[in-house]
């Protein structure tokens, strides 16, 4: 992996900002990387995306309001009036309504982030935040109902199924773990189904995800099963703009550990007449501690997978569940 010094003006467009060959490609807002953009002419380095999760995306990097032509220093932005539909404005000369030259300057910029799959944002930013960002009343104070970003809004109206966070959340274990499943699950699915689409690609997706759409949403697992079942060739366009919208959406929270060990004994039915009795106990026993909360999912996962390669069948060796995302990011020791 190798990092690369970017530049920002208001001709910017979306800038390659690492190099790893193979890796995913993941947004970023370009303070996260250390980028001095922000209003003030620092940054908001985030030591997890370029120390951690560099190693694993090809991150790409865009700041909206330097894009807009905004400068670096500049005043701050905030949203104002309707939280439905917030106008952007400078903090000190709220008469200067950017709210149009902003979105004129990241609508075309939409159009080249279609390879990626997935993007993390800044918090709270009036451009970026995704969540909880405050809308000032003409009195001064804020309303009670927050908003997203204007960016945000707008990334999330174009791609409704990218997986996206906020950085701060990621130092959440379950949140970052949900959100880097999702972005392999996304990339996974754009490579699988998109890369050459047919029913069948579809339908050996949904085979290979079973246990993962299982450990997030059983209902859903089974309706997306009779959704395939009842298909037919003729509307595979419809058919998989639909089934990956409801399935990005079936795995958009972070499993239960009940769910989780729900999975697990299924998996462990396809070794229980091929192992000796001993390694079953075991295997049952690392199960029960987990549910117990003794152990992380890693333990009883790492003991599954080593059986399932020894005595598994090819489809149960293919379920992505044993390995989402690359074993070295070290996300089920942290469940």
């Amino acid at each position: 992996m190798k990092l690369i010094a970017t530049s920002n003006s208001a001709t910017e467009t979306l800038t390659a900002t690492t190099v790893n060959d193979g890796a995913i490609s993941v947004g970023i807002s370009s303070c996260l990387l250390g980028n001095e953009v922000r209003y003030n002419g620092g940054h908001s380095h985030s030591k997890l995306c370029t120390r951690v999760l560099a190693e694993h995306f090809n991150f790409r990097s865009f700041c909206p309001e330097v894009a807009t032509g905004l400068g670096v220093p500049r005043p701050t932005l905030r949203l104002v009036g309707d939280p439905d539909s917030p106008r952007m404005v400078f903090s000190n000369d709220q008469q200067q309504d950017v709210t149009d030259r902003f979105k004129q300057a990241v609508t075309p910029m939409l159009g080249a982030l279609a390879q990626l799959d997935g993007y993390i944002l800044m918090k709270n930013s009036p451009s970026c935040g995704l969540e909880r960002v405050k809308v000032y009343q003409a009195n001064g104070h804020p309303h009670t109902q927050r908003t997203m970003g204007l960016f945000t809004q707008a990334l999330k109206e174009r791609y409704p199924d990218l997986p996206i966070e906020e950085e701060g959340r990621l130092n959440d274990d379950r949140l970052r773990e949900n959100f880097i499943l999702r972005v392999y699950a996304h990339h996974h699915f754009r490579m699988q189904v998109d890369g050459q689409l047919s029913l069948g690609r579809l339908m050996a997706f949904h085979r290979d995800y079973k246990y993962v759409l299982m450990a997030h949403n059983q209902r859903e697992y089974r309706a997306l099963g009779r959704l395939l079942a009842q298909a037919s060739a003729g509307q595979l366009t419809e058919l998989r703009d639909q089934y990956h919208h409801r399935f990005m959406q079936a795995i958009a929270k972070p499993a239960s550990r009940r769910n989780h060990c729900n999975v697990l004994l299924h998996i462990f039915g396809y070794l229980k007449r091929s192992v000796q009795q001993q390694a079953r106990h075991q295997i049952l026993n690392l199960i029960e501690r987990y549910r117990l909360g003794e152990v992380n999912l890693a333990t009883p996962l790492a003991m599954l997978e080593h059986y399932v390669q020894l005595h598994g069948s090819d489809y149960i060796r293919a379920q992505r569940y044993l390995q989402p995302y690359p074993a070295r990011l070290g996300l089920a020791n942290r469940l």
